[in-house]
């Protein structure tokens, strides 16, 4: 089964990378040492710290492994990749919302850096799908649970 290509920044990709460090080499000590001082207050049935240590050693190793997955199927979004004036992975779109007035910048991430407060949009959210492959002055319907909102691309950088 081939693994899901997943798109990062520079940014984003140096962020994974210092999380995956920090985990490996900081977490996975500080819950090993956990591990060790719960072991030693004896009878671990019922030992709430051993158990809650080793849940959190558990999560720890998962994300781990999530991470090296994502590492591994990373793509890079290279400035210099991206089609100028078309709407695509790693670009900052300006649009307007025809109902009410707003204008917006995104920028279009892949999943994995989507932070909608910071205005990256995932290029598989509703928006970020229906943005891709236009260009500037296209309109866009997008259906969202409440009907059907218009924006308009006023730029594509």
């Amino acid at each position: 089964m081939s693994e899901k290509e997943v798109f990062l920044t520079p940014e984003g990709l140096a962020n994974l990378e210092e999380e995956l460090e920090h985990l490996r080499s900081v977490k996975r000590r500080e819950v090993a040492e956990r591990i060790k001082e719960a072991i030693s207050f004896g009878d671990l049935s019922e030992n709430s710290e051993y158990e809650e240590a080793k849940n959190e050693q558990a999560f720890i190793e998962g994300r781990i492994i999530t991470l090296e997955k994502m590492l591994r199927n990373a793509r890079l979004i290279k400035q210099d990749e991206v089609d100028q004036g078309v709407v695509g992975v790693g670009a900052t779109v300006k649009i307007k919302d025809l109902e009410f007035g707003d204008v917006i910048d995104y920028m279009i991430v892949g999943s994995v850096e989507s932070d909608p407060a910071n205005n990256k949009i995932s290029n598989e959210s509703p928006v970020g799908q229906a943005l891709l492959g236009k260009t500037k002055g296209a309109v866009v319907d997008i259906s969202v649970p409440a009907g059907v909102i218009q924006y308009e691309i006023l730029d594509v950088n």
